[in-house]
C-alpha cells in the first residue's frame, strides 16, 4: 500500500477509482474488511453485556460504560486522527491501527477486573480512531464523484457486516462458555480481516500533496463549526446513532429478562437483523446517487422511527421486525448523511468526515449510557420514549440540511450547492 497521500487531481477526478474498475472493486473490498474488523471490536462488548453484569457485579448502566468509554475515546480523538493519517499516509495509518485494536481485543480477553478492562476498551476505542476517522475521507479523495455515494454506501455495509459478524460470534462462544473466550474469539476473527485489509487495499489513484497544507489548519474546524448546514449534517448522526446504540445495548437486557427470558446465543440471532442495515447501506447509497440524497436521507429516518414503534409490545416477532425496519432506517440515514458531510463542507471534505465520525461517536457514547436511566426508570416503555424523542430530533435536523442545501448537476455528477432563500 502506497502511503502517499492524495489531492483530486484535476476539476474532474480523472484518475479516481471509477465505478467498474478492479481498483473501485478491491477498494471496496478492503474498506468493508476494515468496516468488518473496526466494528466488530468496537461493539463487541455489546451482546456481552448481561454476561459483564454479572461476572463482574454491576448494574446494567455500568456494564454499559464497556461499550461508552470505547466510543467516547474514539470521539475524543478521530480529528487528531484524521491529521495522524494526513500526516502518515491513510492506508499504513489505518492498518496498524487495526492490528493494534486487535491485540487490545485480545487483551481485553484476560482482564482481572472491570476496571482493567474499562482503560483497555478505551484504548481500543483510541486505537479505533484511527481507522473509523480515516476510512471516510479515505473513500472521498480516492473515489471519482460518480461512485461517491455508492463506495460510501458499500463502506457503511461493511460496518453493519462487522456489527452483526461481532455480535454472533460473542454471542454463540458466550452460550457455550464464556464472555472471555468470546472476546478472544474475536479478536482472532479481527487479526484475519485486518491482514485481508492490508493485502487488497489498491495504491493510491490521486496525486500527492503536502501535509502541510491549510487543510490542517484550526481554520478549517472554525469554518465548517459555523456553517449551519454543516452542523445540522452533524446533529443527524449524533441523535440517531445515540439512539440506535441505546437501543441495541438495553435490548440484550430485555430479552434475556421476562416474559422473554432468551439464552445468550438466541439474543445473538437477534442481531442478524444487522443484515437489513447491510442492504439498505448499499441501497441508500445508490438510491442517492440516482434520486436525491434529501429524499432518501428523510424517507429513511421515518423508516427508523417505525421499526422502533414496532418493538413495543412484548411479542419477539414485532420485536425481531421493528428492529430490522428500525436498523434498514438507521443505516440508510447513516449512508446518505455521512456521504453528505465531505460535500457540505466541500472546501474542507477531509475535517468534514472526521467531524461527523466525532459527532457520530459522541451521540453514541453519551445516550448509549444516558438513555440506561430510563431503562431504569421505566424499563422499554420508557426506552423507547428517549429514543423516539431522540430520532424526532434527527428527523427535524434532517428538514433543515434538505431545506438549506440543494443538488445541482455539475461535471455530470450530483454535488450540493447552497440552497437559494
Amino acid at each position: 500500500m502506497s502511503t502517499s497521500e492524495t489531492r483530486l487531481p484535476g476539476p474532474r477526478g480523472e484518475h479516481l477509482h471509477r465505478p467498474g474498475t478492479p481498483g473501485f472493486r478491491r477498494l471496496n473490498l478492503a474498506m468493508g474488511l476494515a468496516g468488518l474488523a473496526a466494528f466488530g471490536m468496537l461493539y463487541t462488548t455489546q451482546p456481552l453485556l448481561p454476561e459483564l453484569s454479572a461476572a463482574f457485579d454491576v448494574g446494567p448502566t455500568t456494564a454499559s460504560l464497556t461499550l461508552s468509554v470505547c466510543t467516547g475515546l474514539l470521539a475524543l480523538l478521530v480529528v487528531p486522527a484524521t491529521a495522524l493519517g494526513q500526516r502518515w499516509g491513510r492506508p499504513r495509518t489505518m492498518g496498524v491501527a487495526l492490528l493494534v485494536a486487535a491485540v487490545l481485543t485480545l487483551a481485553s480477553a484476560v482482564a482481572p477486573t472491570f476496571a482493567v478492562l474499562l482503560v483497555l476498551r478505551a484504548l481500543t476505542g483510541a486505537a479505533l480512531a484511527a481507522v473509523v476517522g480515516v476510512a471516510m475521507g479515505h473513500v472521498g479523495v480516492e473515489v471519482h464523484p460518480s461512485g461517491l455515494a455508492t463506495a460510501m454506501g458499500l463502506y457503511v455495509a461493511g460496518n453493519s457486516l462487522g456489527g452483526v459478524g461481532g455480535r454472533l460470534i460473542t454471542s454463540a462462544v458466550v452460550d457455550v462458555s464464556s464472555w472471555r473466550w468470546a472476546m478472544a474469539a474475536l479478536g482472532l476473527a479481527a487479526l484475519a480481516a485486518t491482514a485481508a485489509f492490508w493485502r487488497l487495499l489498491p495504491p493510491r489513484a490521486a496525486t500527492p500533496y503536502d501535509a502541510s497544507t491549510t487543510d490542517l489548519e484550526p481554520r478549517a474546524y472554525r469554518d465548517l463549526l459555523t456553517d449551519p448546514a454543516m452542523l445540522a449534517v452533524l446533529l443527524i448522526p449524533f441523535v440517531l446513532m445515540g439512539g440506535f446504540v441505546a437501543t441495541y445495548n438495553y435490548l440484550a437486557f430485555r430479552l434475556t429478562a421476562e416474559p422473554f427470558a432468551l439464552p445468550a446465543a438466541v439474543v445473538g440471532l437477534v442481531f442478524v437483523t444487522y443484515l437489513s442495515g447491510t442492504a439498505s447501506s448499499a441501497l441508500a447509497g445508490r438510491a442517492a446517487d440516482r434520486v436525491g440524497r434529501g429524499r432518501v436521507l428523510l424517507g429513511s429516518v421515518v423508516v427508523m422511527g417505525a421499526g422502533l414503534a414496532l418493538t413495543l409490545p412484548d411479542q419477539l416477532a414485532l420485536v425481531v421486525v421493528g428492529l430490522l425496519v428500525l436498523t434498514a432506517g438507521f443505516f440508510g440515514a447513516h449512508s446518505v448523511a455521512s456521504g453528505w458531510a465531505p460535500v457540505v463542507g466541500r472546501r474542507h471534505p477531509s475535517q468534514a468526515s472526521a467531524l461527523y465520525v466525532c459527532s457520530y461517536y459522541v451521540g453514541s457514547s453519551i445516550f448509549g449510557a444516558l438513555v440506561g436511566l430510563s431503562w431504569r426508570a421505566g424499563a422499554w416503555p420508557a426506552t423507547v420514549a428517549s429514543v423516539g424523542a431522540l430520532v424526532g430530533v434527527g428527523l427535524v435536523a434532517s428538514l433543515v440540511v434538505v431545506t438549506r442545501v440543494r443538488p445541482v448537476a455539475r461535471d455530470r455528477r450530483h454535488e450540493l450547492a447552497p440552497a437559494v432563500p
